[in-house]
């Protein structure tokens, strides 16, 4: 009797465990259909006066970037990527400095593993 109880128990887990996968798949696409839903044509037509000001604005935010990524390059030290990265207040500036500090870091283990090979070589 314990053996069929068991085994009842145990069809009854996978069945939940299926119901739940399928829920989950039923959510997922649901999220995709929203994430992905066209724009209205209307929203469009009226974003078309400010097209000249963002693309402006764009540009001049590739200039600052494109000027960061410079800076970027030349500075070695990953405290003062860390201040930089604490005063930055825009996604894209976090974004180039933290590349950047994962560069340096890469590098400085690089570096520590070739003094290494070097040094027991």
């Amino acid at each position: 009797e314990a053996t069929l109880d068991l085994a009842e128990r145990r069809r009854i887990r996978s069945a939940i465990r299926e119901l739940q996968r399928q829920e989950l798949e039923r959510d997922e696409e649901a999220l995709a259909s929203k994430r992905f839903r066209p724009e209205r044509g209307s929203h469009r037509q009226d974003d078309k006066e400010n097209w000249p000001r963002s693309r402006c604005l764009e540009e001049e935010q590739q200039m600052a970037l494109a000027a960061l990524s410079r800076q970027l390059e030349t500075i070695t030290d990953v405290e003062e990527l860390t201040k930089l990265l604490r005063a930055a207040g825009e996604y894209e500036e976090r974004k180039l400095i933290r590349a950047a500090i994962r560069k340096l870091r890469a590098e400085e283990i690089e570096g520590e593993a070739l003094s290494l090979c070097l040094r027991g070589g």
